[in-house]
């Protein structure tokens, strides 16, 4: 009978060592740190030097935070995860920089217009109001920049659109080219230059004041931000959409119908609320070609009419303390008019944006 032989294999003793892949790390609490170390030696620095700029203290912060964040780094963890925490630190300093003015326009708005800013300032106007006094509203104001804004928005929108599908789909040669160049030019024109071209137009042929003639001068510079941030959109459709359409021999003016501008839609929308909103904070045509009014006018075809930045400069000039509270109050109102603009168009593009 044969015995079975079980040999045990030999156990090490000890395990051998390993190597560690693991490498030292700042903890995600790190720029946090940073960034209170970094105001604390930006305010005691401007204490010490004896600033009284707050502006000067934190421009000395953002520097510390970008030299603290970019030193500590490069001791710990290692030169590539310093450079990359210097780009992080700076992108960080920027946004911080360019969010910094808005919050404080928007609150200095907000605390100076909520003095005089109520249902009754909403409803009523200036009519028989002395401007050094207090009482009145904006509500002449309002009605103005609504009509005029909205038909400077039915003049250039269609014209900016159809002008960007043509230099997209269609446009080649010199006229494409030239239309672009024209387009550039535009962009750059002067709201005073526009006001003053619609005004030679009303002198020769001697028309009156309205609401229309500054949509019109309105529509001139809103024309070339429409069509080059629609062109932009038209750009970022894919060609692969348009060919699969052209395949199933759909016409090209329907796919661009159907397919091309639907998908673009969103981007469009945002362009068009840009354009808007460079246009509502315009005085300059208003006042050479609408002239302004203290009274209540619903028609834009006919008689001079008033605009919330053309009621601003208004109360501004009169340098009382009650239109000033009423400058600040008809700021506020246009701030919340582009606004709201913004969050209907926002919710438009998402509901007719093409489901996937």
């Amino acid at each position: 009978m044969s015995q079975t032989v079980v040999r045990e294999t030999p156990s090490h003793a000890a395990p051998g060592p390993r190597r560690s892949l693991s490498t030292r790390s700042l903890p995600k609490w790190a720029p946090l740190g940073f960034a209170a170390v970094s105001v604390v030696l930006g305010v005691g620095l401007g204490l010490v030097a004896g600033w009284e700029s707050r502006i000067q203290w934190g421009l000395v912060s953002a520097l510390f935070f970008v030299v603290i964040s970019y030193t500590v780094t490069s001791a710990v963890e290692n030169r590539r995860q310093a450079k990359d925490r210097l780009a992080t630190s700076v992108v960080w300093v920027c946004f911080v920089l360019a969010v910094v003015p808005l919050l404080s326009l928007i609150g200095v708005t907000v605390s100076r217009g909520v003095k005089v800013l109520d249902g009754y300032f909403l409803t009523h106007s200036m009519a028989g109001v002395p401007g050094f006094e207090a009482g009145g509203g904006v509500y002449h104001a309002i009605i103005g920049t609504l009509e005029q804004v909205g038909l400077a928005t039915l003049v250039s929108v269609p014209i900016g659109l159809l002008t960007a599908v043509y230099l997209v789909e269609y446009g080649k040669g010199a006229l494409a080219k030239a239309v672009t160049f024209f387009v550039d030019v535009m962009t750059g024109i002067p709201s005073i230059v526009a006001g003053l071209f619609l005004l030679s137009i009303m002198l020769m042929f001697k028309l009156q004041p309205s609401g229309l003639m500054g949509a019109l001068a309105l529509a001139i510079l809103m024309i070339p931000v429409v069509v080059r941030s629609t062109e932009e959109m038209l750009k970022l459709v894919p060609n692969e959409l348009r060919e699969a359409s052209l395949a199933l021999g759909v016409p090209k003016w329907r796919t661009i119908t159907k397919v091309v501008i639907p998908t673009a839609l969103g981007g469009i929308t945002t362009g068009v609320m840009l354009a808007i909103a460079r246009i509502a904070g315009e005085t300059a045509p208003i006042m050479l070609l609408v002239f302004g009014s203290q009274l209540i006018n619903t028609n834009p075809f006919e008689g001079a009419q008033s605009s919330l930045p053309f009621y601003i400069w208004e109360q501004y000039r009169v340098g009382s303390e009650a239109s000033y509270d009423r400058a600040w109050a008809a700021a506020l109102v246009l701030i919340a008019f582009v606004m709201i603009l913004n969050l209907v168009a926002r919710g438009i593009a998402r509901w007719k944006a093409p489901k996937h």
